[in-house]
């Protein structure tokens, strides 16, 4: 087992939650720096990240954590990410947050056994002359097994693509202490049909993923409600849309059922969602 970091790097209430495939890698820098000025506590990098990935984001801001969202463990080595991890966090202290995670079966040809290859992922973590502080860690994880694991592994658990009820089972699960932070995808938007355009055409790849499907059909979604695109229950309780205000107060319905921070995904937009997030923040920083 890893031993526990006395620093806990804050995340803040809310952060922001996109990849280098929508605000372009060259924009690294000034996204990061604009969710710092924003008042935001983090910057989640989606993707499939590698850990120098996240360079640029840390070296253009001061203060502001940032996590991956999730490293895949079928395509890192663990030896190697730990090596970078403490590349990274001895020229950013306190301010990086590995998240790692199993991806799904249908992008991974080898996926089998995830649950082992999850532990053997952080035996490796843990095994090597700098291992990975239990603290500096957290790790996607939908079902039972996998929270089981991630509360025994690490800080705690980002989630994806998950209702209110999700968040609520985790924390009842988990214990007061073990990091929750759900990512909330969202479209600011007050049109309900362009908005619900939106969010079917982000949620159309992970309502056809069995992990997430599954995991919806646990927290009372049916069949009907994840066929041809996903019913409006479904879809407004996954991907939100509204005013910011609105949005903000599905990310506050999470905090009250137990998460600590929500990472905020506007969907729809092109580039960086600069309107998108400064409206989020404000409406999150409003009483």
């Amino acid at each position: 087992m890893s031993i526990c970091n006395p620093v806990v790097m804050e995340l803040g209430r809310f952060g922001v939650w996109t990849s280098y495939r929508q605000i372009g890698e060259e924009n690294a820098g000034e996204a990061a720096k604009l969710v710092e000025d924003l008042g935001l506590g983090a910057f989640w990098l989606g993707g499939s990240p590698k850990v120098p990935a996240v360079r640029p984001l840390l070296a253009a801001t001061e203060h502001l954590t940032v996590a991956t969202g999730i490293l895949n463990v079928w395509q890192n080595d663990p030896a190697e990410v730990a090596v970078q991890h403490h590349q990274l966090t001895t020229e950013f202290p306190d301010r990086f947050l590995l998240g790692v995670g199993i991806g799904h079966p249908e992008a991974t040809s080898d996926y089998q056994h995830p649950l082992k290859a999850m532990r053997e992922f952080f035996d490796g973590l843990d095994g090597g002359p700098t291992p990975i502080p239990r603290a500096q860690r957290c790790m996607a994880a939908l079902g039972p097994k996998m929270l089981e694991l991630c509360g025994e592994r690490s800080r705690g658990t980002h989630t994806y693509f998950v209702p209110v009820e999700h968040t609520r089972a985790a924390r009842e699960q988990l214990g007061p202490d073990a990091l929750i932070a759900p990512e909330l995808a969202c479209v600011v938007e007050t049109d309900p049909d362009r908005a619900r355009t939106s969010a079917r055409e982000y949620a159309q790849l992970y309502l056809a993923l069995r992990n997430y499907t599954g995991n919806l059909r646990r927290f009372g979604f049916t069949d009907e409600d994840i066929a041809d695109g996903g019913s409006d229950r479904l879809i407004d309780a996954i991907v939100p849309h509204g005013t910011a205000e609105q949005i903000i107060a599905v990310a506050r319905a999470h905090l009250d059922a137990g998460a600590d921070h929500v990472c905020l995904q506007p969907v729809g937009a092109v580039g960086i969602p600069r309107e998108q997030w400064t409206a989020l923040a404000s409406a999150a920083q409003a009483e």
